[in-house]
């Protein structure tokens, strides 16, 4: 594990991702005890105030202080992002196993079928099953799922299609094991790191596609500090006051970016030719 974190971190992305995701992590576990102000408290006598001693990144349009919503919505937003990318990975990545293990006809069926899903937009595809579910930020994590599960499935089965072929797994046939016990036990484990890979890189989509959910009403709703949320209501109010619309843009910005770079570094560091 410390030969692993010292090639992960010999790399500038690898470094700098750590930090970021770390900073955001912090932001995660102690957001609530880091908050200067209740986040919900509202003052109409501080709207719009800028960056000072009492609000560091200045206040809304309600008087709420923007430094303690971007603090509370950092475990709502990411750990929701999070959350949905491991279930979505975990279904494409069972999904795309068995279909390289069953060959023939039956992978082919799977691959057609998740590639007609996959002529889908994330987006849109969230979209459509957000509005089948109702509005709510369940639905949003759901939706995300959904959606992720399909590339998942068909990067899972490029890299098992080479496991399959392997000694152990034909030896696990030849010893008459049953093909759930060879796709959990003994393909699924060895196409974890590009999985692992992929996963942090799509910890930034699904932070992005959160956010345009509750921008367009269909994920986290008032009075959330959730940072599509924030974004969303700060448009009618930029022209008063930019900082209350380029905070929560930049804390997604951020977000997006330290998971792209961590997910390279990863890459870099379980390349076993590097």
């Amino acid at each position: 594990m410390i030969e692993f974190l010292k090639r992960l971190l010999r790399t500038p992305q690898g470094a700098i991702g750590v930090t970021l995701v770390a900073l955001v992590l912090v932001a995660v576990v102690l957001g609530p005890t880091l908050a200067p102000h209740d986040p919900e408290a509202l003052s109409p006598l501080a709207r719009y105030k800028g960056p000072s001693t009492a609000f560091w990144l200045g206040t809304d349009q309600y008087g709420r202080d923007i430094f303690s919503r971007l603090l509370i919505g950092a475990r709502a937003t990411v750990t929701m992002a999070v959350f949905a990318t491991i279930v979505g990975t975990l279904i494409g990545a069972i999904v795309g196993t068995a279909s390289a293990f069953m060959g023939g006809r039956a992978d082919e069926f799977i691959m057609r079928t998740i590639d007609a899903v996959m002529s889908i937009p994330s987006l849109l595809f969230a979209l459509l099953i957000v509005n089948l579910l109702g509005s709510s930020t369940i639905n949003a994590l759901v939706a995300v799922a959904i959606a992720f599960a399909p590339g998942m499935a068909r990067i899972t089965r490029s890299v098992a299609l080479a496991v399959r072929k392997q000694d152990y797994v034909n030896a696990a046939i030849a010893r008459g094991e049953g093909s759930s016990y060879i796709v959990m036990r003994e393909m699924l484990p060895n196409v974890i790191a590009p999985i692992v890979v992929e996963m942090t890189i799509r910890v930034s989509f699904a932070v992005m596609l959160f956010a345009t959910l509750s921008f367009l009403g269909l994920g986290a709703q008032p009075p959330a500090a959730e940072w599509g949320l924030m974004v969303s209501e700060a448009r009618r109010y930029m022209h008063l006051s930019a900082g209350i619309l380029i905070w929560p843009s930049a804390a997604i910005a951020i977000v997006a970016v330290g998971f792209n770079l961590l997910g390279d570094g990863l890459r870099d560091a379980l390349n076993p030719r590097t």
